[in-house]
């Protein structure tokens, strides 16, 4: 189990990572009293108009068909979209940084208790242990490994970056040809650091019941009080997983000759 969790949490946590990374990177946004005044005005004019096209649906549209209705939607929202479409790299910066601030400011113990606890209690959805431990574990990870792209993509000379715009490339190919290969060399130490850090965060995750190593460890003493042997045991076997990422990480440093 605590593999697979950790397994799953990075995957989704390197995605989001590296999504935001690039974000905050290349979308330069403050956050600043003026920007996040900014943005909880628009958020709460969504509010607002969210609020009143509830009331409408519900009381002088209370007629129309809803599928009438649901397309009615889809084209303001398409509107919206359309209309504003230069702002929302500029939303999606400024979100991103205040998600990484958010999640590197609070422990991950807390961001676990708040998931599988007060998301039910506020929104009524109701979360298993396991998922909860996952996207827990996606979400922390996912915003110390935005910081590592981050760092690694502005490592790369600008150099590279206006030689690329140059020859005519568009972005996307300038960042998986040219920038991606050099800062995916130089991100690969910090990478590693953080698969560890993950791996040990989710013994954490005792607190809300998963039944991983140390779960496991403490039910079996609470049979046969062996503390001492349990509890070595559990540490050998973080050793032998976290040797067993080190010695990979080794590989890979040594077959991609960081610079």
């Amino acid at each position: 189990m605590t593999i697979k969790i950790t397994l799953l949490g990075l995957i989704g946590g390197t995605l989001l990572g590296f999504l935001t990374g690039v974000t905050t990177t290349y979308v330069k946004v403050l956050v600043t009293w003026k920007t996040t005044a900014i943005a909880v005005a628009s958020a709460i004019a969504l509010y607002i108009l969210l609020q009143l096209a509830s009331w409408l649906g519900n009381t002088l549209l209370a007629g129309v068909p809803d599928w009438a209705w649901l397309t009615l939607q889809v084209l303001v929202v398409a509107a919206l979209l359309f209309r504003f479409a230069a702002y929302i790299p500029v939303a999606l910066s400024f979100l991103a940084q205040v998600y990484v601030l958010v999640i590197r400011g609070t422990p991950i113990v807390v961001q676990v208790m708040f998931i599988y606890f007060a998301l039910p209690l506020i929104f009524g959805w109701r979360i298993d242990a396991v998922l909860a431990a996952i996207f827990t574990l996606v979400i922390n990870s996912g915003a110390y490994i935005s910081e590592i792209v981050r760092g690694a993509l502005l490592s790369v000379p600008k150099g590279l970056k206006e030689a690329g715009q140059a020859m005519g490339l568009p972005f996307y190919k300038i960042l998986s040809y040219i920038i991606g290969p050099v800062a995916l060399r130089r991100m690969i130490p910090a990478m590693g650091n953080q698969c560890i850090i993950s791996l040990k965060d989710s013994s954490l995750f005792i607190v809300i019941g998963v039944a991983e190593l140390t779960r496991q460890g403490q039910e079996i003493i609470a049979g046969n009080f062996r503390s001492v042997e349990i509890w070595g045991a559990v540490a050998v076997i973080y050793l032998i997983l976290t040797g067993f990422i080190a010695l990979a990480l080794k590989f890979v440093e040594h077959r991609t000759q960081i610079v």
